[in-house]
């Protein structure tokens, strides 16, 4: 059931889930001002997240006049997508500002603002890989708000127990991490493994599999122009490489591990390396953690030998509904949220990592968070999921991704077969081979 007005939005009720105003405990609509306008924003409503937000919200309103009434959706991101499409397939203006997914913009376009007119320079001050992502055929249809991207951590104690520096390659991390797993393991650490990601069938996976890939110089599966791009001699490389892991350097657990799987092996000590997102730096530093002061995080390393160092872009970022009957207002509140103060107060408060570059030389969001400088390559170079030429198909072709990946790494079908396959499959969904 999709609702069409404001004060039904108040009780949506939908497959995938329920969606509440947060007004009253935001704090940001409850009492509206006779001037300016009304608007509403879906942005997180768990702890700090809905915190962020409303601080960010409010001072907007203090400084135009307008209000804004903060809603919540679901938490899970198949499900907060599936509501958007609903209530911006039925072109209804429930809210005027969305907070999407970094691989939605392809997806929701159609439905959102050229934001190019109201954002003035603003653009150029953020990472030009986030604003490629968020530019649809030739539209700006969203702003970063905050980033992500996927990053190798280890530990620094054990690579310098046995002599060595982080990896240079993805070859050389298989390397540094046999050795220090077989010597470890000499030593008495019999359940310590070199290496720990996301391999299961989800979307983790196609992200791990998009890095592989990427850092080889196998391109990014599809290509800017939509044309399929994943089945090349580069890409079986990195394919190959992976699929020698499992059993060896990674559990074959791994196979079933996300985020947080991989997060508990290589917090609890038992890894060498570990690929996740930059979330799992605080944790890891936690009081209780056993890995305290013993790990390092770095850019994932290249491919070689003529590879590059990359990581999948996360994060999320905000746009405008078209069906907005204020869009200059809305495109002001975006803008406001997505620039610099507002992402600088965001890092200090929260670690939220910025889309901004120049906030990673910034001396109070450093000392906030010491980490920050060294992920600045990585968002620098960081690759894009190709949900932006593939539009709506994104969701399938990722499934297509992960399935297959899978199957070379769980030995199902050979790297080369895998790759023949995925390019198979990605052909059907597509016209023959290009979106």
């Amino acid at each position: 059931m999709v609702m069409t007005t404001r004060r039904d939005m108040r009780r949506i009720t939908v497959a995938a889930g329920m969606l509440l105003s947060v007004a009253a405990l935001a704090g940001t609509g409850g009492d509206a001002r006779a001037e300016g306008v009304s608007l509403t924003i879906s942005c997180g409503a768990i702890g700090v997240e809905l915190s962020l937000c409303r601080d960010g919200v409010a001072a907007w309103e203090k400084t135009t006049g307008n209000t804004v009434d903060i809603v919540s959706t679901p938490n899970s991101s198949n499900e907060r997508f599936a509501l958007y499409q609903q209530i911006l397939g039925a072109g209804a203006d429930d809210i005027d500002v969305l907070q999407i997914d970094v691989v939605w913009p392809g997806m929701l376009a159609p439905h959102l603002v050229d934001l190019s007119e109201y954002m003035g320079d603003a653009p150029a001050q953020h990472f030009p890989a986030l604003i490629e992502n968020d530019t649809v055929d030739g539209r700006l249809v969203a702003m970063p708000w905050w980033t992500d991207a996927g990053v190798l951590y280890y530990r620094k104690d054990l690579l310098d127990r046995y002599g060595h520096q982080p990896p240079e390659s993805w070859s050389d991390l298989t390397r540094i991490a046999a050795d220090i797993q077989q010597k470890e393991r000499a030593a008495g650490q019999a359940d310590l493994w070199g290496y720990v990601w996301q391999g299961r069938a989800y979307e983790g996976l196609t992200c791990n599999a998009l890095e592989w890939i990427d850092a080889y110089g196998g391109g990014t599966i599809v290509d800017a122009d939509g044309r399929v791009t994943v089945n090349n001699p580069k890409a079986l490389a990195a394919l190959t490489e992976a699929a020698s892991w499992v059993g060896t350097i990674s559990p074959e657990g791994v196979l079933t591990y996300d985020e947080e799987a991989a997060r508990g092996v290589f917090q609890s000590g038992k890894a060498v390396f570990m690929r996740n997102w930059p979330y799992a730096w605080a944790l890891a530093q936690s009081a209780d953690s056993p890995v305290k002061d013993k790990v390092g995080v770095t850019a994932l390393p290249p491919g070689a030998p003529e590879g590059k160092t990359t990581g999948t872009l996360g994060g999320w970022h905000l746009a405008v509904s078209r069906y907005s009957k204020h869009p200059a207002e809305a495109a002001d509140l975006v803008r406001f949220l997505t620039g610099a103060a507002e992402q600088k107060r965001r890092a200090v408060e929260a670690a939220y990592n910025p889309t901004i570059p120049a906030l990673y030389k910034d001396d109070e969001v450093l000392a906030a968070n010491p980490f920050f400088g060294q992920l600045y390559q990585t968002f620098e170079t960081a690759v894009a999921r190709p949900s932006r030429a593939t539009g709506d198909a994104y969701n399938r072709l990722s499934a297509a991704v992960w399935q297959r990946t899978q199957d070379a790494l769980a030995g199902r079908m050979t790297p080369e077969a895998a790759l023949t396959r995925l390019d198979r499959d990605l052909g059907r969904l597509s016209r023959g081979g290009r979106w």
